[in-house]
């Protein structure tokens, strides 16, 4: 049984949508016991909505307070110790769950993962995994939020963090890993880049394959993609805004006239297929790679679906053992420097 708090509190739409998906995960896999964490009145209200939920791996664990979305989050970790956020990721230091999913504040999220659940030795700093649809399948995007300062040997381990992920989730032998440049030559980019790229080039424990430009990213040139956070999560953002205005454009074209709609008609079962490809909510929330346990931020805007995904997410995640593996990876690096 894989145990997953997850905050009833946080994003757009708690705690409705953020139960409903619980709910959703906990009757879609018997192997799954979500912790609700949350105002307990409401927790239980929204539980009463949900009908024949599986009572028996669905349990509420009161929290009186909640991180806002523009509170500063040191300030809200360390004075808000009731809230969802601080309540769920103790219980993933405690060890009484195995993972934490939350839609809440990104800030409040990143510095309780590291003050609260703690990095794993060796990580100097823990990114922001999220994975984006690709011609190919999906790639890996990191950092997609957590360090917009980063050092060269952050990005180096971004990359091995990554490339555990991928090879042990997603199921890709030797991820290719690219860089994010504004071109494909080595000797382009800013000073972070190219400092990285030597260091990426000589990290045997990588499938380095170059620089990858914005362009090729939609064409799945990399399975892993490395960046700062500051990159990434305009990288994200534009991904994100690209495909629904893409696809609100589809529609009303679709529209315009009689042959139009007589031809969305045609075209409809294969449209829809494609376009659930490119449906970032079917891959789950983003994991902050390289803590101790497992933390999970999902979009502040994700619905029910998105936040079913993200705890299923946790459960392979659990059963391929990931964080034991990046640990073990930064070991074996450390004990081969020191010989």
């Amino acid at each position: 049984m894989v145990r997953i708090a997850v905050d009833a509190m946080g994003g757009d739409n708690a705690p409705g949508e953020i139960i409903k998906g619980a709910v959703d995960a906990a009757s879609r896999r018997e192997d799954i016991h979500v912790y609700l964490v949350g105002r307990e009145d409401a927790v239980k209200q929204g539980l009463a909505a949900c009908p024949n939920y599986p009572k028996a791996r669905i349990t509420v664990v009161p929290a009186s307070e909640v991180i806002e979305t523009e509170e500063p989050p040191v300030n809200a970790i360390r004075r808000k110790k009731d809230s969802s956020i601080v309540v769920g990721m103790n219980l993933v230091k405690k060890g009484e769950a195995d993972a934490f999913v939350s839609a809440g504040n990104s800030g409040a999220i990143l510095v309780g993962g590291q003050m609260i659940v703690g990095r794993i030795k060796g990580v100097e700093r823990a990114p922001f995994g999220a994975l984006i649809p690709t011609e190919q399948g999906v790639s890996l995007l990191l950092d997609s939020g957590a360090n917009v300062d980063a050092r060269a040997s952050h990005l180096v381990q971004f990359a091995q963090m990554g490339s555990i992920y991928m090879e042990h989730v997603i199921g890709i032998e030797k991820p290719r890993v690219g860089i994010v440049n504004v071109g494909a030559e080595e000797e382009k980019g800013n000073a972070l880049v190219k400092e990285t790229f030597p260091l990426m080039k000589a990290c045997p424990d990588i499938n380095f394959t170059g620089s990858i430009e914005a362009r090729e990213i939609p064409h799945g040139g990399a399975d892993v993609i490395v960046c700062e956070a500051f990159t990434g999560n305009v990288i994200l953002k534009l991904y994100e805004g690209t495909g629904a205005v893409l696809l609100s454009m589809v529609k009303k074209g679709l529209m315009t006239s009689l042959r139009s709609k007589i031809g969305a008609l045609l075209v409809k079962p294969a449209l829809k297929e494609t376009m659930k490809k490119f449906d970032a909510s079917q891959y789950g929330g983003a994991p902050l790679l390289g803590l101790k346990g497992l933390v999970v931020k999902t979009h502040g805007s994700a619905k029910a679906k998105e936040v079913s995904n993200s705890i299923i997410q946790c459960v392979t995640f659990k059963e391929q053992k990931i964080n034991e593996k990046i640990k073990e990876s930064l070991e074996a690096k450390e004990q081969a420097a020191e010989t």
